[in-house]
């Protein structure tokens, strides 16, 4: 994931102008009313909160939330916006089921999905899952691919993850790990659990609440 990790690191300074693409804004503006609603009155743990975007919509409706990154590059812009002192930015690493202290009863990872292979994702959500109170919301947002608009899948591995090759403003070209599950893939990861899928035109999103 080091790799992953250098690459949004040098990625913070542009990594918001995905959200400015015109095409896309009736799927974000449905994703935010979402995010608000799903998390009123919630203790959330975000998970790879990059710059803040979501934090920011998560602040509005969220009792507390604490927002962890494994990057101090994309924390130190989601530092400038107007989060509110119900807000908490941590440096964490997302496998660690130790960090950070406190309890939830929610978590919210937003295109964060996309970047693990499929050994990775059930590591991930056994530690997600250890870390949250019984009857928790749980979300996860992340991309579709559509032609034209996403950068094209560049390769694929022998366990089926797949991957592009992104260029930055400085021109610098990395290979990064981008899966697109179906809906029986996200499916396949939460075995006993009843979620529910939504897929809009450029993202998808899943929800689910915690056993009590």
């Amino acid at each position: 994931m080091n790799a992953l990790a250098d690459y949004y690191a040098k990625r913070a300074p542009e990594y918001e102008l995905i959200y400015q693409k015109p095409e896309r804004q009736n799927d974000l503006r449905a994703l935010r009313a979402f995010v608000a609603e799903t998390f009123t009155g919630r203790s959330v743990l975000e998970i790879a909160c990059g710059t803040g975007y979501w934090t920011e919509v998560l602040a509005a409706t969220a009792r507390r939330v604490v927002a962890t990154d494994v990057n101090e590059e994309v924390l130190a812009i989601a530092r400038t916006k107007p989060l509110g002192s119900k807000v908490q930015l941590e440096r964490c690493d997302a496998f660690r089921a130790d960090q950070p202290a406190g309890e939830f009863d929610a978590a919210l990872a937003a295109f964060w999905w996309s970047h693990l292979t499929r050994a990775d994702l059930q590591r991930f959500l056994a530690g997600l899952h250890a870390r949250l109170q019984p009857g928790s919301r749980v979300v996860f947002i992340d991309n579709i691919f559509v032609a034209g608009s996403s950068t094209p899948i560049a390769r694929r591995d022998v366990d089926g993850n797949t991957y592009q090759l992104r260029r930055l403003d400085d021109d610098s070209i990395t290979e990064v790990l981008k899966n697109f599950p179906t809906d029986e893939d996200i499916a396949a990861a939460l075995p006993g659990t009843k979620i529910t899928i939504d897929r809009l035109t450029y993202y998808w999103s899943v929800r689910y609440t915690m056993r009590s």
